[in-house]
Parts: C-alpha cells; sequence; structure tokens
C-alpha cells in the first residue's frame, strides 16, 4: 500500500496533562500504519505533501469542525460480562458475581455463544473510538482464542487474557480451573497460540497472564504465571487492592499488602497492568514504580464496588504510570468519554469530600481533582505508556490510531455559537458532549474499522 495521507487539525498530549493542537496538521503514514510525518502549515515541506497528498488515492481530509483524536485505549474490560452491563449494579458485590458474572462466565464454554458476544462488543468499542483494548476473558480456551482471532479480524488492537482462577474455596464449583497444572498448561498454550495469530496481524494482538486476582488463585498458581509471564515475555493483568474486603484479605492470608504479594510472585514488572488499586499507598507505588506496573484507573466501577475514591492526582505526582479502564461490567458504560467524564467527577468529590456534618477543612482530600485534559491523557498517552506500545499519541513512530470527530453533526451538533473557540475549549466540549454520532470514523494502524458516514 502507497504512503496514506491525513490533513486535519488534532488534539493530543504528548505527555501526561500537556495538551498539543495542531490547526490543519498534514499526517503521512506508511506501509505499517505507522506515522512518518506529522507538518504544520508553517513547515516548508508542507505545500509539497499536500500537493502529493491530494493526488494520492489514500488522502483523507477532514472538514471545517472535525478533528481528529488518538483513539483511546481501555486498561481494563471483562468482555464476557458484555451482557451483564447495566445489570444489578445496586446489589452487592458477592451478589453481583455469584448471581450474575459467574454463571454468565460459565456460558463460554459455548464458543459460539462466545463468538456472537465478542463479534458485537468489539464493534461497539471501535464505534466509540477505543481502538485498543486490554481484556479479561474467561477460563476456557478456545471461546479466549477466539476472542483474540475477532480483534484480529475487525481491526482492534486487543490484548486478550485466559482468566485462571483455581483456588477450590474461592471459586464456585461450576466455574474454576480443575487444577494449577491444568490452569498453566492451558495458559502456556494459549500465549504461543496467540503469538502466532499476531504474526498476521497488523495492528496486533497479544496474549496476556491473567490470574483473575489473588484471593481466587493458588500460591503454585500464581508462582507459575510469574515465571511464563517471564519466559515469553507478555503483559500482565490482574485486580489489586480494589475493595476493603479484597485488600484485607490478602493481607490476612499473606501477612503482606496485595502489592507485595503479586511482586513476590513475578506478576509485576514495565508490561503489568492492575486494575483499580483504590487502597494503594505510597510504599506500594514505590514498587510500581520500581517494576514499571501501571494502574487501570476505572471511575465508574469504582463508584459501585471500591468502596473509595482512587487519588489519581496523588500517584501521578509519585510517578506511576496510569490509563482508564471501563471495567464492563462492573463499570456500566463501554464508553471512556463517559470514564474520562467520571474521572473528573471522582476527583472533585475526593478533594471536596461528601459528608456535610464534617467540617470543610477536614472533609476532603487537598488537591485531589484533575483536569478533562489531564483525564483525556489517560485515556491515551497513559494507556499506551502503560502498555508499553507506540500508541496513544500521534507523533512519528507511532501508530496511526484516529477518531475523527465532527461537531457539525445533525443529530448532536456541538457548538459554542461562536464564544468558546480557544482550542483547548473546543476540545473540553467534545470530551464533555461528545456521542456515537460525533464520532463519524475510526481508523487504526492506518486501517478504517468504523465509518458512521457509510452508515456502520
Amino acid at each position: 500500500m502507497s504512503t496514506q495521507y491525513f490533513k486535519g487539525s488534532l488534539f493530543h498530549t504528548p505527555s501526561h496533562g500537556e495538551l498539543e493542537f495542531i490547526k490543519d496538521a498534514l499526517l503521512t503514514v506508511d506501509e505499517k500504519g505507522l506515522i512518518q510525518t506529522i507538518l504544520e502549515p508553517s513547515d516548508a515541506a508542507y505545500v509539497e505533501h499536500l500537493t502529493n497528498a491530494r493526488a494520492s488515492n489514500q488522502f483523507v481530509e477532514l472538514a471545517e469542525g472535525q478533528y481528529f483524536l488518538p483513539g483511546f485505549i481501555d486498561l481494563h474490560v471483562h468482555a464476557p460480562q458484555w451482557p451483564q452491563a447495566g445489570v444489578a449494579l445496586d446489589a452487592p458485590l458477592a451478589t453481583w458475581l455469584e448471581k450474575g458474572t459467574f454463571p454468565l462466565e460459565a456460558k463460554y464454554a459455548d464458543v459460539n455463544f462466545a463468538k456472537e458476544v465478542y463479534n458485537d462488543l468489539v464493534a461497539h468499542l471501535l464505534s466509540l473510538g477505543t481502538t485498543t483494548v486490554l481484556y479479561f476473558a474467561t477460563i476456557h480456551q478456545e471461546a479466549s482464542l477466539a476472542l483474540a482471532e475477532i480483534c484480529g479480524k475487525q481491526g482492534q488492537r486487543g490484548l486478550v487474557g485466559k482468566v485462571v482462577m483455581d483456588l477450590e474455596s474461592m471459586n464456585p464449583d461450576f466455574y474454576r480451573d480443575n487444577s494449577v497444572a491444568e490452569s498453566l498448561e492451558a495458559t502456556e498454550s494459549f500465549i504461543l497460540a496467540v503469538k502466532e495469530l499476531g504474526k498476521d496481524v497488523k495492528q496486533g494482538v497479544y496474549p496476556v497472564v491473567t490470574p483473575r486476582f489473588v484471593p481466587s488463585c493458588s500460591a503454585e498458581a500464581l508462582a507459575g504465571l510469574g515465571a511464563l509471564a517471564q519466559k515469553y515475555d507478555v503483559h500482565v493483568q490482574s485486580h489489586c487492592s480494589e475493595s476493603q474486603w479484597a485488600h484485607d484479605h490478602v493481607i490476612e492470608r499473606f501477612g503482606k499488602r496485595d502489592t507485595e504479594v503479586l511482586n513476590d510472585f513475578g506478576l509485576l514488572h514495565d508490561k503489568s497492568v492492575m486494575a483499580h488499586c483504590n487502597f494503594l499507598d505510597e510504599s506500594d507505588g514505590e514498587i510500581y514504580m520500581e517494576t514499571g506496573t501501571a494502574v487501570a484507573h476505572c471511575p465508574i466501577s469504582n463508584g459501585y464496588f471500591a468502596n473509595s475514591v482512587f487519588p489519581v492526582k496523588k500517584f501521578k505526582e509519585q510517578g506511576l504510570e496510569m490509563g482508564l479502564g471501563t471495567d464492563i461490567s462492573g463499570g456500566y458504560s463501554p464508553s471512556l468519554y463517559e470514564n474520562i467524564r467520571q474521572a473528573v467527577i471522582s476527583s472533585r468529590m475526593l478533594e471536596d469530600g461528601v459528608d456535610v456534618n464534617v467540617g470543610p477543612e477536614n472533609r476532603g482530600v487537598q488537591n485531589s481533582r484533575i483536569s478533562v485534559v489531564e483525564a483525556f491523557s489517560l485515556a491515551t498517552q497513559g494507556g499506551g505508556e502503560a502498555l508499553s506500545l507506540p500508541i496513544g499519541v500521534l507523533k512519528p513512530g507511532y501508530a496511526c490510531d484516529l477518531q475523527v470527530i465532527d461537531t457539525n453533526v445533525k443529530n448532536h451538533r456541538i457548538s459554542s455559537f461562536g464564544v468558546f473557540e480557544k482550542p483547548e475549549e473546543i476540545l473540553q466540549k467534545i470530551l464533555y458532549l461528545a456521542t456515537k454520532e460525533n464520532i463519524r470514523q475510526v481508523w487504526v494502524q492506518g486501517n478504517l474499522v468504523h465509518d458512521k458516514n457509510e452508515g456502520a
């Protein structure tokens, strides 16, 4: 394929919270789907490249009121829970899991059911501008591999984990691994199969070592998974210190904090992403920084099940890598736009406090609020950094993952009526007000994977 050209105004954050706006940028993209150059109208080579672009049949030019955003990166999705989204979120976590989640996930022994759900989920996430997803699948080998195959076929960059949950005392009889040996053997087989699949997938699909969380796994399984992660140099994901119960349970069982246990078993390194992390302290943060482990912040889900507000600003100032996750279906919404908004809301609630019976000077946690631009960073640049992949930023050497946002779309116009026209104000309105109607096209690694203009 010849060089591709994309012309339009773009927003991205080269580093956390640092917004860059380039008006009428011209991107050149190579046959691998990687950005080669980004030119501004003031650059000497701009006119020449634009002439070449207009002579090409691989040229996308945005209209007035349209903008490029980087594709969003979702660091925490339970793919099999998609049918459960929006159900029983007013129930206690144990009820939600035992009555809904575990029976649902057990159904993925039927690979045809799995394919139906996963095809729908991947297409839906792409339509929301989510170009990369870190997925939990289930304990089932065939269904988990099907998810990776579907990501490959639909053009989404998928990082997929076959879940391990072997501890008899902590998992239901109808849904758990039969033995440590069987779970480790299946995990290794899955890693090899996805690595082979990934050789022919332009945007990449990746295997992920996935202990569900420490309470659901035996020490032998955790040690074996850590060894596999090191042997094959693959990504790792799990939950860490999500809720008061989970955090306390690990301390009671091992005499150590969740972070320390995961690290002792070799599960924390620069390709590791731990979901939630609401009960981390500064010493945990030091381990995260030393190992290169990242946090998947799930603001909507945390409001239901984490018993606390995660202090984003505190841990970013400490230096932790961090991105956003929807946590379907502990989080009801598959949209990272909604999670960007909730990340800001939750940070404001943490700073202001919620109990009016406590004096204002003691009610909240000072210096906790984040801006919507910082939340946007988490959904893009932060996610790429967390996964140690060249994604989430629009600059040379990075994947051409783009959302085309139209603020003039007939059914959902986003207008400031000529009042709020500064670039940051335009982005703020997009992040707070955009719906699926405004997301007209989505590109992954230079491939068009969703096209609202064609009725997709």
